[in-house]
């Protein structure tokens, strides 16, 4: 898919490229290619004079070639997009080339951005720009717009783990813990603690992006002072990352505290089973080996007296033991 993104009146407004001639048609500040055919490479190409690297989505990329600029002054930066799915939260590979100065492009001072996905950020900015006129100005807005929705879309996620361990939180210091209640609390605690992970990565990935461009003196004075407050506004979500760590430690380690202690109740009551049936196995024992004959022809008494004897020594073990509170 093949998107464009034109500047009208301090608005951005999209259109959806199906052919060249469309695309001749605009003179765009963003072109966006989502899962792009070999088509709609050619057309960019052809148009532009821009060749996509075929490396350009490609998760095993060395860290070292993610952020990089070309001697024709086009800048290459490869960054990760989070999307905090509840049940399967991902990061998407996202590739940057923002020229500004090539003769090759007939429009110069476009951002082209090459994914596989749909990024949740780049429809947060989309929905922003149409409604704020005068958000963004040039090439370089929109993607420091892009990185500073990002920042915020990680605070908002943050904002649902912290809701989401407060219901678990509820939910373990009830002191009613069954087993089954204690692995579906394992499950969701564990599914946060991945999606803190996932948004402490992209929070540093995010990080370094910004920080290459105030590196590569891209940036105007202004520019360069959002991109501050961006690294300002990031910082920010590190303290909470580490607290909500600690919170989701504490809440498995009481989950599995009290998985221990249902687990020492059963343990418990087949102890004092055992120990209760200790006087009835040793009477049983005796009886069995001091009589001459069988009991039922020598005493006709012997089985009831033997057995009313076996059960009066194993109800006062247990009363004693429920007296002392250890059947609880």
């Amino acid at each position: 898919m093949l998107n464009i993104f034109t500047l009208v009146n301090g608005r951005l407004f999209q259109e959806e490229i199906e052919s060249l001639e469309e695309l001749s048609r605009f003179q765009p500040i963003w072109v966006d290619l989502e899962s792009p055919t070999v088509e709609e490479k050619r057309w960019i190409k052809q148009y532009y004079g821009l060749s996509i690297p075929e490396d350009a989505m490609d998760e095993d990329i060395e860290e070292s070639a993610r952020f990089y600029e070309e001697d024709n002054g086009e800048l290459h930066i490869r960054s990760d997009f989070l999307i905090a799915d509840e049940f399967e939260p991902t990061t998407v590979r996202c590739a940057f080339i923002l020229n500004q100065h090539n003769a090759n492009l007939r429009s110069q001072g476009v951002l082209f951005s090459i994914h596989d996905e749909d990024i949740p950020v780049f429809r947060l900015l989309r929905l922003r720009a149409r409604r704020a006129p005068g958000l963004i100005e040039d090439a370089k807005e929109v993607l420091l717009k892009l990185f500073d929705a990002d920042a915020e879309y990680c605070a908002d996620t943050l904002e649902g783990i912290y809701d989401h361990l407060e219901i678990s939180s509820k939910q373990v210091l009830s002191g009613d813990v069954t087993d089954a209640l204690a692995g579906e609390v394992l499950g969701a605690i564990a599914r946060q603690e991945d999606l803190n992970g996932r948004i402490r990565r992209n929070a540093m990935d995010t990080r370094r992006a910004v920080s290459f461009m105030m590196r590569s003196k891209m940036l105007n004075a202004e520019q360069f002072e959002e991109a501050r407050q961006i690294l300002r506004d990031i910082d920010s979500l590190d303290s909470h990352t580490a607290f909500l760590f600690d919170k989701i430690n504490f809440l498995m380690d009481a989950t599995v505290g009290f998985i221990n202690i249902n687990q020492n109740k059963i343990i418990k009551i087949f102890s004092v089973a055992s120990v209760a049936l200790l006087p009835p196995t040793l009477i049983a024992s005796i009886y069995g080996m001091n009589f001459k004959f069988m009991p039922e022809l020598d005493w006709s008494l012997g089985y009831p007296y033997a057995l009313g004897l076996m059960l009066a020594s194993a109800l006062v073990p247990m009363w004693y033991f429920r007296r002392r509170g250890w059947l609880k």
